[in-house]
Parts: C-alpha cells; sequence; structure tokens
C-alpha cells in the first residue's frame, strides 16, 4: 500500500511537472513577467466574447481591462446575466478581467453593489471608477473633504465584497486627479487594500511635465495599478501616439523597477478611433506594436 501510494504520489508529480512546462512552453511570453499585463479592449465591442478572447489570447496578454460600463461590452443593468458569460470565454483561452472599467462612483446608486457583488463572485478583484468633477462654483477644500467621506463609504462595500476599488489620475481642468496632490487628499484614510490608484502615466506627464516624479513619490503608496499609452504635442494640440513615439519613456519603467513595483500593467491604445469596428485589425496590430515596446521597457 506504501510503494502503490509512493507511485501514485510520484505520477502526480510527474503530471503536474509537466503540465507546468507544456504551461511555459505555450506562455514563454507571459512565463518570466513580474507584472501581470492587460489590454484596455474598448475598440473591440463589435466582437464576440468568444472572438474578443481569441485575439487577445494571440496577443499573449495575461488578461483584459474590461469596459463594463454604458456603451461598454456589458451594459451595467445586464452584469449579473452576460458578465458571466464574458469571463467564461476568458477563462477558456486562460485570461481574466484583470480590471473592470465601470460608471461606479456612488455607493448609495442601487447598482453599485449589484454590479460588484457579480464581479466578485465571478473572482474579478479590481474595477475603475467613474471620474468625479469639480464644479468650479464651489470651494475645492469643501469638495474634496465630500469626496473623502463618499470614496470612504464606497471603499467599505468593496471590502465586505473582497473587490478592490481603483481611481484613475486623468488630465483635464475638470478632473479630480489630474493634479495628483488632491487625490492623495481624497484618498487620506482610506485603505489601500479597499480603494487605490490606477496610475496613469500619459496623463500624469501631460500635467505635470517636468515634476511628475515628484507627484508620483506623493501618490506611490496609493498606487495597485499602472496605465500605459504615450502622447505627444502638434501645434500646440495634445493627440495620442504609439507607445514609444511621444513623451513616455523609459525612465518611468525605471522608477516602477526603483519602487520593486509588481502589481498589474494595462495597455491602452487610444490612438485610432475606437468607434469605427472596420478597423479592428489595426487596433489589433497597433497593440502588438505597443505590446512590444512596453516589454522591450520591463525588461531593461
Amino acid at each position: 500500500m506504501n510503494n502503490r501510494r509512493q507511485f501514485m504520489l510520484a505520477s502526480a508529480s510527474a503530471l503536474a511537472v509537466g503540465q507546468t512546462l507544456l504551461t511555459r512552453q505555450t506562455s514563454a511570453a507571459t512565463a518570466d513577467r513580474k507584472h501581470p499585463i492587460c489590454v484596455f479592449t474598448k475598440p473591440f465591442n463589435s466582437l464576440s466574447f468568444d472572438e474578443l478572447a481569441d485575439r487577445i489570447a494571440e496577443l499573449e496578454f495575461d488578461g483584459i481591462e474590461a469596459p463594463i460600463r454604458r456603451g461598454g461590452h456589458i451594459e451595467p443593468e445586464q452584469v449579473p446575466d452576460r458578465l458571466p458569460e464574458l469571463v467564461d470565454a476568458l477563462k477558456q483561452r486562460d485570461l481574466e478581467i484583470t480590471v473592470m472599467t465601470s460608471d461606479i462612483n456612488d455607493p448609495d446608486d442601487p447598482l453599485t453593489e449589484k454590479v460588484l457583488r457579480t464581479a466578485a463572485i465571478l473572482g474579478i478583484k479590481r474595477y475603475r471608477m467613474q471620474y468625479v468633477d469639480y464644479d468650479r462654483k464651489q470651494p475645492i477644500a469643501k469638495q474634496l473633504a465630500n469626496w473623502n467621506a463618499q470614496f470612504r463609504d464606497l471603499a467599505a462595500i468593496n471590502h465586505d465584497l473582497g473587490i478592490l476599488g481603483l481611481y484613475q489620475n486623468h488630465a483635464g481642468a475638470k478632473n479630480m486627479g489630474a493634479a495628483i496632490w488632491d487625490l492623495a487628499r481624497v484618498l487620506d484614510g482610506i485603505p489601500v487594500e479597499d480603494l487605490a490608484v490606477a496610475y496613469d502615466i500619459r496623463h500624469a506627464m501631460v500635467e505635470g511635465s517636468q515634476s511628475w516624479p515628484v507627484a508620483f513619490r506623493m501618490i506611490q503608496p496609493h498606487i495597485d495599478t499602472v496605465y500605459v499609452k504615450d502622447y505627444d504635442w502638434n501645434d500646440q494640440k495634445l493627440e495620442n501616439v504609439p507607445l514609444g513615439e511621444g513623451f513616455v519613456n523609459e525612465s518611468f519603467f525605471k522608477l516602477l523597477r526603483e519602487i520593486n513595483f509588481a502589481g498589474p500593467i494595462s495597455l491602452h491604445e487610444e490612438y485610432l478611433d475606437h468607434r469605427r469596428p472596420e478597423l479592428v485589425p489595426d487596433h489589433l496590430a497597433a497593440i502588438k506594436d505597443d505590446m512590444e515596446q512596453l516589454e522591450r521597457w520591463l525588461s531593461k
């Protein structure tokens, strides 16, 4: 009996090793990654869930950042019925929803808990929040205090459900978080395990120009996920460009290595029109090129 048990254990161990080796051989591009890398799939609303999963698997990502919001892959009201279908289609290709992009920022909205509970049950660990905007007629300090209270309540829901909310810094005069310092104040006292930052280097550099590294150090304790995309200025007009052709550069990834950042990275390709289904092949080619540039920076 002991010999038989030892044989079965050895066989199971050998099978597990063989499966591991096969996984490493078939996923060589992802095996050595320090970071899970996902891609924002906003340009692919015209694809079925199976087609989406196939295309992303071919590009060798670990998962997707899925727009589960108005006009996205799934409308918020449809989440209980359709989100399991998307999760299953991805799982069949060894993919996940790394980040669920949402319309959520109000803890009192009836859809908030409904959507988050469904996502949490399905094993989704993170969701990106909807932005909040300044009212220029109201005192800034008062608005920040109100958002701190609002985000605390939302963080409490996240904590109970076991899901993490992410707030993205986004450039623009009306956007809370564009300046970074204001986002740090709003997040003060909120556990990073419940509500954190999706740090967008493109938007940080647009707003911070030369001072963005200082703001990065300030918000660093709150960062869970990093967003990567690039931009340039054309006749004083801001435009999105392929990764490596604008201002975003290797210095940012050197900084990530210095702080031993190991969280997810989400690649955003936003320089082609996401509303035109006929451009899907162009988006896929552009994402492939951007991914190669991203991995060059990460491997240094």
